[in-house]
């Protein structure tokens, strides 16, 4: 070969390469992350998702890209959110953090595929039409949070025999989410016999004036309801909680980890890998109309012994025995 024909054919190839490397880099699946909280605090849920993808195939930078869009409570931002997301042309959407970016998702597109991760019925709200199958472009997990909260309030009960007066803090961010939970509380509270006061906090201000009226008005127990608004301000709620003596119940384990009294409710983390699991489905061809929503079957309950003991409060041998970690 003649040294110009050479130099003719290195330099085309290398003309290539950066266009190679584009329609690899356009190959590459992209993930929309769509969040209605901040991600602060959220790690372990990130990273058990990202273990869901990689059951799957998938390894974030390697061979999928995510493009995370977070609405930090401010739940008005979720349409132009999801919007982004759309013109971004994502491979498939991820809705987690609450039911209102499964609807934003869903009202702004119907072609682009969905995965949920919702503690409401979807049913219900009008994403699938069935359990088994959801039809359209929508599936994913179902946290089932709300059919758990009255057998939380039975075991803050049991933990805390002497309470009449529960404080219940609910997201007003998030209204037609805390009116459910206020609705399904206020029945079950009625049956046993306990008052409830309705708080409705959105913000550190709102968390610390509930704080100190809830002290004047000397409840006896606080019952944070289920919102992820509530997970990322675990550390002021467990602090003012332990600053007011006052026994606490959450949803999920972080709060008792960060110095709640006690948790009951759905393996978040294992939700969250759930979620992985099934976008690594959709990835690899699956339609979400024949993948079934799957209901969490994970529950746990965490007590927190070293705030029962700060709190004066004996935890009775039965739920000793039931919780799936006791915290020393």
């Amino acid at each position: 070969m003649k040294r110009r024909e050479f130099i003719t054919l290195l330099g085309g190839a290398a003309a290539g390469w950066p266009l190679a490397a584009q329609a690899q880099q356009r190959a590459m699946p992209i993930i929309g992350f769509l969040s209605t909280v901040s991600p602060d605090g959220l790690e372990d849920r990130i990273r058990a998702f990202g273990q869901g993808l990689q059951e799957t195939g998938y390894v974030e930078g390697m061979n999928v890209a995510i493009e995370y869009r977070w609405a930090e409570n401010k739940l008005d931002r979720l349409p132009t959110l999801s919007a982004e997301l759309v013109q971004r042309q994502v491979s498939v959407i991820v809705a987690s953090g609450g039911t209102a970016g499964a609807i934003a998702a869903k009202a702004l597109n119907t072609t682009i595929p969905v995965v949920f991760g919702i503690p409401e019925d979807p049913v219900k709200l009008g994403l699938v039409a069935s359990l088994a199958r959801p039809g359209g472009n929508m599936t994913g997990i179902n946290f089932v949070a709300g059919e758990v909260l009255a057998k939380r309030l039975e075991l803050l009960r049991e933990l805390v025999p002497k309470a009449v007066r529960v404080a219940v803090f609910v997201n007003p961010a998030n209204p037609a989410r805390a009116e459910t939970q206020v609705n399904e509380l206020q029945t079950a509270a009625g049956a046993m016999g306990l008052q409830l006061q309705i708080f409705n906090t959105s913000s550190t201000r709102e968390i610390n004036e509930a704080f100190a009226t809830l002290a004047q008005n000397r409840a006896d127990a606080l019952f944070v309801s289920a919102d992820p608004f509530f997970v990322i301000r675990r550390v002021q709620l467990a602090n003012l909680a332990a600053r007011h003596a006052i026994p606490s119940s959450f949803s999920v384990r972080d709060h008792a980890q960060a110095g709640g009294l006690m948790s009951y409710g759905t393996n978040i983390s294992d939700a969250y890998r759930q979620i992985g699991v099934y976008a690594g489905r959709v990835l690899k061809g699956a339609k979400p109309a024949e993948l079934p929503v799957l209901q969490s079957t994970k529950f746990e309950l965490v007590i927190n012994a070293q705030t029962a003991t700060m709190l004066g409060l004996t935890v009775p041998p039965q739920l000793l025995t039931a919780a799936d970690e006791v915290i020393e």
